[in-house]
């Protein structure tokens, strides 16, 4: 196992159980205690957690992976999530993708589909047009002569290749979409849908509010979470596309708000 493998796989566990153990985690990864305490070190060195006395822990409640480390997470989940989502996109609509692991496999879901479907209606233009904030998207996209691409500007995050401020918002406030692919850190029954970070939120909040259908894309783990900052309440989201993981009572709370829930 690789370094880079090693630390996935330690920042996948503390995301999950807020804190690790030297001995405990040397034994899942059939490493030696010396190797995970190095690894600890230098991911701690990097401020992608606290180290403790025998361990490590989570920076707080809400915890922010890097992009980079979040994409092996889930990852057939994440791909039947965005097929299904591509789906409830129209040929010729102008969609809006926030950043993060799920809306990058809707992108690749709506390039494959353009790629097959070739250009618009009668050659006339594209067959997508893709508004996004996050870079990693749009590099991807940017290659599809089907799909026009509008990037927003901004300043970058290197977490999650995201562009915010006022940049950011002063090109969204100019557009209208047809509809919003979401991906979120937190889906709440009463404050609604959330990200870690209040600037990528407040982005976030301006894509639903230029749209005219607001999807959110999120795997169950994100169900009955709270993140930092509150992106918007459920009686602005549509559809909630996530996979067969979730609760009975989680489609329940949701249905009562008026959302369509579609789990694969």
């Amino acid at each position: 196992m690789s370094k880079h493998e090693r630390w996935s796989a330690l920042l996948e566990l503390l995301a999950a159980e807020g804190r690790l153990e030297v001995e405990e985690a040397a034994s899942t990864l059939e490493v030696s205690a010396a190797t995970i305490r190095r690894d600890l070190d230098e991911l701690a060195e990097q401020q992608m957690l606290v180290r403790t006395r025998g361990g490590a822990i989570a920076h707080g409640v809400s915890y922010e992976l890097p992009l980079r480390y979040k994409s092996s997470r889930h990852a057939s989940e994440k791909q039947r999530i965005a097929a299904a989502a591509a789906e409830l996109v129209a040929d010729g609509d102008v969609v809006g993708l926030n950043g993060g692991t799920t809306t990058t496999e809707v992108a690749r879901a709506l390039a494959l589909r353009a790629s097959a479907a070739g250009p618009g209606t009668g050659g006339a233009g594209p067959a997508l047009t893709v508004v996004t904030n996050a870079l990693n998207i749009a590099g991807e996209l940017a290659v599809r002569p089907q799909i026009k691409i509008v990037v927003t500007g901004g300043v970058a995050r290197p977490q999650t290749f995201e562009l915010v401020g006022p940049l950011t918002t002063g090109v969204l406030h100019e557009v209208v979409l047809d509809v919003v692919v979401l991906g979120v850190d937190g889906v709440d029954p009463d404050l609604g849908v959330m990200a870690h970070q209040e600037d990528e939120a407040s982005v976030s909040r301006l894509f639903a509010e230029r749209a005219h259908r607001v999807i959110v894309v999120t795997d169950s783990s994100k169900m009955g979470k709270r993140a930092f900052a509150r992106i918007c309440g459920l009686d602005r989201i549509d559809v909630v596309v996530t996979d067969a993981g979730i609760s009975a009572e989680a489609v329940e709370r949701l249905t009562a708000a008026g959302i369509k829930v579609i789990a694969v």
